[in-house]
């Protein structure tokens, strides 16, 4: 792909403003401010990278306003961040679509159904009775189990399981090595010995959600419950996520999570990375708990925690500076040790 600034600017609806008067300059990627190269555009989010911008050897830059002096032609944006998605987009590889049919090295069960436009990939296990949506892709090696649904636009990157009786919707994204439906960490001790509770119930994954690599999503206990990832949800790699968990809509959940069993999260909720939830406890509508904080009790809608135990993000603060004070209180507390046993000693000498 290759653009000049001007077609651009127009493909992104940004006014073009500043720098050399040659608006004919090629683009053929996007890049970073110090990664950039002469027919790269890279952009401008803050004030921080405002200031370093004009070291860089990039052709143009996405802005959200002019920057003054910059001798660069720039990209004005209502939205950098939409701006970029845009680009990135076009510049994107092009790889090669998947086959629409089935491969022939893929094992098909009876009662299965699927749509117009699916792709099989080679290897891939499909059991009974299990429905496959219109223009979805399952790529190789994946396998789904009995009777579980696969809605329609859906894609499942190499390597994906997806247990019996198990649910996706439209439009959802699974990527590679991830699992959905796993048997969850319940045991009971009996007779000496650490005994598997049955995990009966399912996994429901809504609409538009999107899950990374290597999650783990496990089946509810009972038969009549599922797991549930609400309705344009993301899950970073390496999530955890335990049985009976209902997780609400628009929720972001970065890398390394573990939510512990029965836990409920509200909507547009959001994890930061290896964040622990206790289970059997509740985050509220829109709250925010930042990376590696462990969460042990229900939490508020619209709080923001920190630490762990997880509390307000101004307590945490607070409690970091007196942790970073403590070698200089110690350091007071050792000289004032040594001028009291001095002080005592010579009191005994008086009496």
């Amino acid at each position: 792909m290759q653009l000049t600034v001007e077609q651009l600017a127009k493909h992104i609806g940004a006014e073009l403003v500043g720098g050399p008067n040659d608006r004919n300059i090629q683009i053929t990627d996007v890049s970073a401010i110090r990664a950039a190269r002469e027919n790269d555009v890279t952009f401008v989010k803050d004030q921080k990278h405002a200031e370093t911008v004009g070291q860089s050897a990039a052709g143009a830059v996405i802005v959200g306003s002019r920057i003054k002096d910059l001798a660069k032609l720039q990209l004005v944006v209502k939205n950098v961040d939409a701006a970029l998605i845009s680009v990135l987009s076009l510049f994107a590889p092009i790889l090669k679509r998947s086959p629409e049919g089935i491969d022939p090295t893929a094992k098909i069960g009876q009662n299965v159904q699927i749509g117009r436009g699916v792709s099989i990939g080679a290897y891939v296990t499909i059991d009974e009775n299990v429905e496959i949506g219109e223009n979805s892709s399952v790529s190789s090696g994946c396998r789904i189990g009995e009777n579980s649904r696969i809605g329609r636009n859906c894609r499942l990157d190499s390597n994906v399981v997806v247990y019996h009786n198990c649910t996706l919707g439209s439009n959802v994204i699974v990527q590679a090595n991830s699992t959905i439906g796993s048997i969850g960490f319940g045991y009971v001790f009996i007779d000496g010995a650490h005994r598997l509770v049955p995990h009966n119930g399912g996994v429901v994954v809504e609409d538009f959600v999107e899950i990374g690599a290597n999650c783990c999503i496990d089946r509810a206990k009972f038969g009549n419950t599922n797991t549930v990832i609400g309705a344009g949800t993301k899950v970073d790699n390496l999530v955890q996520i335990a049985h009976n968990v209902v997780i609400g809509k628009c929720c972001l959940i970065s890398g390394q999570v573990g939510v512990a069993g029965s836990c409920r999260i509200g909507d547009g909720v959001v994890l930061g990375g290896q964040v622990g939830l206790a289970d059997n406890i509740e985050i509220g509508a829109g709250t925010m708990i930042g990376a590696q904080a462990g969460v042990m009790s229900n939490v508020g809608p619209k709080q923001k925690l920190a630490w762990t135990p997880a509390v307000d993000v101004k307590e945490a603060a607070r409690l970091v500076a007196h942790i970073l004070r403590l070698p200089k209180l110690a350091s007071q507390v050792k000289r004032l040790t040594k001028r009291v046993e001095k002080l005592e000693t010579a009191e005994n000498h008086k009496g």
